[in-house]
């Protein structure tokens, strides 16, 4: 997974930390936990805060 890849992320996120909420996260935990994700493979430094809002809305949307 690439850092484009939010809706894949995101389900990822909600399978991985079914006790967060994810409207409550900040953005540092956010990218950490990305960069935890076993499948995850991209450069720390192309992540952005659009990303970051990105990922957080469809993780958002995949709980709803």
């Amino acid at each position: 997974m690439k850092w484009t890849d939010t809706l894949e992320i995101a389900i990822a996120l909600a399978d991985a930390h079914p006790d967060v909420d994810p409207a409550r996260i900040n953005f540092v935990d956010l990218m950490k936990k990305v960069q935890a994700l076993p499948e995850f493979d991209d450069d720390p430094a192309r992540c952005g805060e659009r990303i970051l809002e990105a990922i957080q809305g469809a993780w958002i949307e995949e709980l709803a």
